[in-house]
């Protein structure tokens, strides 16, 4: 009984900028890593970026100085905000968390995705 709703998605010009949210909602007890994946059409899924609890932060080498993750343990949330946007960061994005229920059980959730366009 989690969910991760993500929102922010949309069509960007090449180098405009957009934020992503993602917030994740029901029977929470903590939440460890939160992290950004995202899937071009004909590739695999891929990791953007990863923020620990201790806010500890990886990026992929091709959105690293652009994006930036970020967390809000108040608000169960996590964002990613993309910079300098280039076409090739066209895909859906999904959020994903390793959530921890209130009954203790952990395991990883993923949101449905957002679709991000950029128009060169």
């Amino acid at each position: 009984q989690v969910q991760l709703v993500e929102s922010g998605g949309g069509l960007a010009q090449a180098g405009g900028s957009l934020r992503l949210s993602c917030a994740a909602s029901g029977s929470i007890f903590s939440i460890g890593n939160m992290g950004w994946y995202r899937q071009a059409p004909g590739k695999q899924r891929e990791s953007v970026a990863i923020i620990t609890t201790d806010n500890s932060t990886i990026y992929v080498d091709s959105v690293k100085g652009r994006f930036t993750i970020s967390r809000d343990n108040a608000k169960n949330t996590v964002y990613l905000q993309m910079n300098s946007l280039k076409p090739e960061d066209t895909a859906v994005y999904y959020c994903n968390a390793f959530v921890v229920t209130r009954t203790y059980s952990g395991m990883n959730y993923w949101g449905k995705g957002t679709l991000v366009t950029v128009s060169s």
